[in-house]
């Protein structure tokens, strides 16, 4: 019986040895290449595009955040309503 045992047990790391032997390939960080920022010809981000935007999970637009709170379904800033602060876009006012 031990000598049963003993087969077994041998045949067993025979086995195991064969399936853990096999060569693994290295691993290969691929670090992700910046993505450029799609800009508007003045140099400002494009808000049309995700990356400019603050998104939820689902890819939406997040409304919590000001910038995202007027938007048009296409993703653009809807230019009929007003913010409480000076858009950084359009040109500074005059003083008098």
């Amino acid at each position: 019986m031990k000598k049963l045992k003993a087969l077994l047990v041998a045949a067993l790391l025979v086995a195991g040895g064969n399936i853990f032997a096999q060569t693994a390939t290295p691993a290969t960080s691929s670090t992700p290449a910046k993505k450029e920022i799609k800009t508007k010809a003045d140099g400002t981000p494009d808000k049309r595009y995700s990356e400019n935007q603050k998104l939820k999970k689902d890819g939406t637009p997040d409304k919590r955040y000001t910038e995202n709170k007027n938007l048009k379904k296409d993703g653009t800033p809807d230019k009929r309503y007003k913010t409480s602060r000076p858009d950084t876009t359009t040109t500074a006012r005059k003083k008098k």
